[in-house]
């Protein structure tokens, strides 16, 4: 494509790897086609952010696409490694040989492919994660050609050797040259480097051997994932090539955030309210967590910021039957509003507690804050 791929994920050329991904995910999540508002532009905007992160996001890809462009990117540049392209070095090849270097290193002609690998990108929530979950999903993949059984020819008819290469693949010149006798070879034109051809193709492929068809599959999600986890589904992704096996679906999870719990490794940390009376005289606190309410114990004297451990409270471990904490940061509210009955009881207690220089200034402070209504 010619749109820029910085542009696409919306970063600079000097973005680290770090916020090129956070970037990607962003975009993924907004423009995936089953999420997004538009249907009609999700796809290929979608396709076109995966494009641009499987760039970016691979070191020597974009290395290669910042010196070159988007020519650096087109599988021309084999060969030479970190050295960059090398059409240079394959334009002489073919001035003086009449056949490029890659050509020459082809041997046989491709029989039996797998079928590429795909990916998925998910979403799911923090409880999600915390319970497991099984989510269908849905996508556009090739599949084999279930008229021809992947043969690519019309049942009834054969897939004949081709006549010009002998079913090699590819056609070898011997060419004289100042320096010598040399003998090249190159992808067979009659065939186009298969080694066989399909006089009658299926109708229902055009001879292709795959055709497109969307495929629906169910996903388990085990406890305890982690933003940016992956699941293997092996078999699931495109279909292979004369008569290869399929690949893989890889589905990536991301975790949104949310609005009760911030997570660290497997340990959920949240933040709890309580009043001034709770935490001067104690008692007992409910806290929703993902298994439900539980009481919580609160200490008299409670200062603001304590925290609380709930040993096992946390994230489910995927690798084994280890599980976080959850810590509650306990925070005092002060109320903004006082009773004419509250203020007087409030200062009262200031009074009796003239003595106590911390809890004074605490109560000078609320009474210079707020006032009676």
């Amino acid at each position: 494509m010619a749109t820029d791929y910085y542009e696409i994920l919306g970063v600079n050329r000097g973005a680290s790897d770090a916020d090129i991904k956070r970037a990607y995910r962003q975009l993924a999540r907004t423009h995936h086609p089953d999420v997004a508002a538009d249907k009609t532009t999700a796809e290929s905007r979608f396709k076109e952010i995966n494009e641009a992160y499987e760039v970016l996001s691979d070191p020597q890809k974009r290395q290669s696409y910042d010196r070159f462009g988007h020519a650096g990117t087109n599988g021309g540049g084999g060969g030479f490694g970190p050295f960059g392209q090398t059409e240079g070095f394959s334009d002489l090849f073919d001035m003086f040989f009449g056949g490029s270097r890659a050509q020459t290193q082809q041997q046989r002609p491709a029989g039996p492919a797998r079928g590429a690998d795909l990916r998925y990108d998910l979403g799911i929530s923090l409880e999600e994660a915390y319970h497991g979950a099984e989510r269908s999903i849905s996508f556009n993949h090739l599949a084999g050609c279930e008229t021809c059984h992947g043969s690519g020819a019309e049942p009834g008819t054969l897939v004949r050797t081709c006549e010009r290469c002998g079913g090699s693949g590819v056609v070898r010149t011997a060419r004289h040259t100042p320096l010598g006798q040399f003998v090249t070879q190159s992808a067979c034109g009659a065939c186009n480097g298969e080694g066989t051809i399909i006089p009658t193709p299926c109708t229902a492929c055009r001879g292709r051997g795959r055709v497109e068809r969307q495929r629906s599959v169910s996903v388990k999600i085990p406890p305890g994932v982690d933003d940016g986890s992956r699941i293997r589904l092996a078999g699931h992704g495109e279909g292979g090539a004369r008569g290869g096996p399929p690949g893989d679906l890889y589905v990536y999870l991301g975790v949104a955030r949310d609005p009760r719990f911030r997570r660290e490794g497997l340990d959920l940390y949240t933040d709890v309210p309580i009043s001034f009376p709770q935490a001067a005289l104690g008692g007992t606190l409910t806290i929703e967590t993902f298994d439900g309410p539980i009481e919580v114990p609160i200490a008299a004297g409670t200062q603001n910021a304590s925290t609380s451990r709930l040993p096992g409270r946390g994230m489910p471990s995927v690798r084994g039957s280890a599980r976080g904490n959850l810590y509650a940061t306990m925070h005092v509210v002060v109320p903004s509003k006082l009773s004419r009955q509250e203020r007087e009881l409030l200062e009262e207690y200031a009074a009796l507690a003239a003595d106590r220089v911390e809890e004074r200034s605490f109560f000078d402070r609320v009474k210079d804050a707020f006032k009676t209504e």
